[in-house]
């Protein structure tokens, strides 16, 4: 049976004051009980993408702020029907039921009148309290106000585009794999199971309509994985040109390559590394300092057939774990704001403090001075991150080129953004660009 809506909005409003606390949504939506969790991440996805207009239109119903658990119940309501056209229900029911929600719990039901009446006074003037807060450049964008003057400084010209995005559903999009079965014949094996996809790039199949895993026809064989387009350049970028070509003299006895993933966890570009060369051409060593993280690697691997050398360790402090033997490339996709992937994490933008930018743009340095000297003459480190905050990829890169000067940027997309058409080339074969925000940057370490 569906449970009942005023539950639901219970758990979604529990699950919003638990990230206002500063827990991440993974943690705060995976508290819910497993029956209730996809209608209530569902809703609860929805508050995070208004957030900002609901806030802003609470601040014109009440005088002062109400505690957290109520202020966040009136929050969800006013989130879920602001906009009557997106609402996932009629307005006039999430604010019945949201009121239902406040008796029905010792923790609100004191405030459950004053949430009725804000309630009952914004279905009675919602137009205007809607175009009151039409100004406010928070309510207006739904990220909070550093965030909005950092994407202008940082795109001029695509910031509007960039926000727009992140209030969107992103796509599906899965990474078939090309050792197990071919592109034109897992999109027929979707479309037997009555699953429409189009193509983008090399491997990838985005879905009309996002599926569970377990509906997919293969998923557990190892025949696709769930991967953003944007996500799927790594392995290309880092191993065309450094692995051998079929056929010429000498491949057979060739040695593999050493590959290093040095953020490793949750291991889907370590497999789409193998993938994409073969187990059999490269030796690859998967870092991840968090021991549970390093068990989803382990997972990934498993499930698709195939093996690397998972480590916990720090990529910041080789000597805790490196053998002395240089890599002939490296792959760094390296801790940051996650700004670029907020349509998939809504939460995010609500729990990131502007100092944080600097914060890890100072861990990122690091870990490139620290993973530099591993590379071997010739051989590349490929730097991404998936956001689009410039502190974390271009002007991260300059800083390191003009100190390092064994070091060439080579063909490489720099910053990726959000649904945006203007690297088109970097998603080859994908008409919408409907990817997430990353920047990727080649090094290549000159011979000597």
């Amino acid at each position: 049976m569906q449970p009942p809506l005023w539950r639901q909005l219970q758990l979604t409003a529990a699950a919003l004051a638990s990230i206002r606390a500063g827990s991440s949504g993974t943690a705060a939506f995976e508290a819910v009980e497993p029956a209730m969790r996809p209608g209530v991440q569902a809703l609860g996805f929805q508050v995070l993408r208004w957030l900002g207009r609901a806030e802003a239109l609470r601040r014109h119903l009440a005088k002062r702020t109400p505690p957290p658990l109520p202020d966040a119940l009136l929050c969800t309501a006013l989130a879920l029907a602001w906009d009557a056209q997106h609402a996932p229900y009629e307005p006039f029911t999430l604010v019945d039921q949201a009121v239902e929600a406040a008796k029905r719990n010792p923790a609100t039901r004191a405030q459950a009148s004053f949430i009725n009446a804000c309630l009952r006074r914004f279905l009675r003037e919602r137009d205007e309290l809607v175009a009151a807060t039409d100004h406010e450049p928070v309510a207006q964008w739904n990220h909070p106000r550093w965030w909005i003057e950092r994407l202008k400084r940082d795109h001029p010209r695509d910031w509007q585009r960039v926000l727009a995005a992140d209030n969107a559903q992103p796509p599906m999009t899965l990474r078939v794999n090309l050792r197990k079965t071919t592109v034109p014949a897992y999109q027929l094996a979707l479309q037997s199971v009555g699953l429409a996809a189009i193509r983008v790039g090399e491997s990838g199949l985005q879905l009309a309509r996002a599926r569970p895993v377990q509906q997919l026809p293969g998923f557990a064989d190892g025949e696709c994985s769930v991967q953003d387009a944007a996500a799927q350049l790594a392995a290309p970028l880092l191993l065309e040109g450094l692995l051998p070509v079929a056929g010429t003299a000498g491949t057979a006895a060739a040695a593999p390559l050493r590959v290093l993933d040095a953020c490793a966890a949750p291991g889907g570009k370590t497999a789409h590394l193998l993938e994409f060369a073969g187990p059999a051409a490269i030796e690859v060593t998967a870092l991840e300092v968090d021991a549970a993280r390093s068990r989803r690697i382990d997972e990934t691997l498993a499930r698709l057939g195939l093996s690397a050398k998972v480590v916990v360790a720090d990529a910041a402090r080789p000597s805790a774990w490196w053998d002395g033997t240089p890599f002939d490339a490296i792959l760094l996709d390296a801790p940051c704001t996650a700004s670029g992937i907020v349509r998939r994490h809504p939460d995010v933008r609500w729990l990131r403090r502007e100092s944080d930018t600097a914060q890890l743009a100072a861990q990122q340095a690091a870990l490139l001075a620290a993973l530099w000297p591993l590379v071997r003459p010739g051989g590349r480190l490929l730097y991404c991150t998936c956001s689009v905050f410039r502190e974390e990829g271009s002007h991260q890169i300059d800083a390191f080129l003009a100190h390092n000067t064994d070091a060439r940027l080579g063909a490489s997309p720099g910053h990726l953004l959000p649904q945006s058409g203007a690297n088109a080339r970097a998603v080859p074969d994908n008409p919408s660009g409907d990817h997430d925000g990353f920047f990727y940057a080649l090094l290549e370490k000159r011979p000597r």
